[in-house]
């Protein structure tokens, strides 16, 4: 990818640069179904950096064709057009990342399989709205995923496990580096990187990384957060933002700004802002230890315990647990499960993930409160790693 402190500051466009095809292998696509019925993601796992607040890191870039309209402003034809020469490069990139993608037109998808994977944050809602003419190339670990005429025509997502910007930024440059090498990409040479959106103009980056911060929830500490964010040109939401009452205290921080800075200095200022994050969390939770030692471990066992046993359980619910079972595990309080259950719980008692893995999207609150109850039991039963006399 074009770095753009190099392009503005020399006012040159770089020429394009091939990649030599790496061998070709024979590419085993997954199922739709394996898709949509795996719950196991591997950056949503609990091994990566900072991985007891940092729970995944995200890259996306945002790319438009030069002599089409955003997708917005586009008729049938021009979306069609757009579609056709990205599937054309498509067989590129996957030499390129020596992995599999799946080809997924969303017109072909039922709404319940569209919201599947909108869950397990492979696609955006934008990408839905209208399906006609939409597409998302999803690679066979989920660790990539392309989309194809959403607010853009074309926005590359890359994803990693913990606070690891890095990672999925060199993915998605790399990418991004043979797009522009095949297809000519809208650039100006004062702006940068033509978009939909004004606020992703220049770079075309946004870096999103997911903590999880019951400690700062606890303490009623996480609004300072959240109001001093935009100072520092970041902003931080709940990952439920439908959600008053920061179900499961997950939430996300971005940059907001893209414009006259380079995609280092962005992904920089993300990293110095999530680490102090980081470290009032921390300090947070060793205050609840340290002062109300008895009641936090009473939450934690208490939700442990409705989890293991429990015949019906909500998805708000669910997620409230799991942040306390996750709190527990972290903390070294509960060491009958391991941190890998998080994830399988996380996509496993989304309702629409129950609703696919039935193949009924009509059940009852009932049922579904009961089908959940029955995923979460067998998943801590799945990552139990012994059973220990507690005091």
């Amino acid at each position: 990818m074009r770095r753009m402190s190099r392009r503005l500051s020399t006012g040159i466009r770089s020429g394009h640069w091939k990649r030599s095809c790496r061998s070709r292998k024979a590419v085993q696509k997954m199922s739709m179904n394996e898709l949509l019925c795996n719950n196991a993601l591997d950056w949503l796992q609990g091994n990566g950096k900072d991985g007891d607040v940092v729970l995944a890191s995200r890259i996306r870039l945002a790319r438009n064709l030069r002599q089409l309209p955003f997708p917005n402003r586009a008729d049938i034809r021009q979306l069609s057009e757009v579609k056709a020469q990205l599937d054309a490069i498509l067989p590129s990139i996957q030499q390129l990342e020596q992995k599999p993608f799946d080809r997924i037109d969303m017109e072909q998808l039922t709404p319940l399989q569209r919201q599947v994977l909108i869950d397990k944050q492979l696609i955006s809602d934008n990408l839905v709205r209208n399906p006609q003419h939409r597409a998302a190339y999803i690679s066979q670990d989920c660790s990539a995923s392309i989309m194809v005429n959403e607010e853009d025509h074309l926005r590359i997502q890359c994803m990693a496990a913990g606070l690891d910007l890095d990672t999925p930024m060199q993915q998605a440059s790399a990418i991004d580096d043979l797009v522009e090498s095949q297809l000519d990409i809208a650039f100006d040479e004062k702006m940068g990187y033509l978009t939909s959106c004004p606020t992703n103009l220049g770079t075309g980056l946004r870096a999103v990384v997911l903590l999880h911060l019951p400690g700062l929830v606890f303490t009623r500490n996480v609004g300072s957060i959240i109001n001093i964010s935009p100072q520092l040109g970041l902003a931080v939401r709940p990952l439920f933002s439908d959600e008053k009452d920061q179900v499961g205290c997950l939430f996300q921080i971005s940059n907001q700004l893209t414009l006259g800075f380079s995609e280092q200095e962005l992904i920089e200022n993300l990293k110095s802002a999530v680490a102090e994050i980081v470290a009032h969390e921390r300090r947070a939770r060793k205050a609840l230890a340290l002062y109300m030692k008895e009641r936090l471990e009473d939450e934690v066992w208490r939700a442990y315990g409705i989890m293991s046993y429990a015949r019906q359980i909500s998805e708000k619910e669910a997620l409230e647990l799991l942040s306390k079972v996750r709190l527990g595990i972290d903390l070294k309080l509960i060491n009958e499960v391991t941190a890998d259950c998080y994830a399988d719980i996380f996509i496993g008692s989304r309702t629409s993930f129950l609703q696919n893995l039935a193949e009924n999207e009509n059940l009852s609150k009932n049922e579904l409160d009961r089908l959940r109850a029955q995923h979460v039991r067998k998943a801590l039963q799945t990552h139990r790693v012994g059973l220990e006399e507690n005091p």
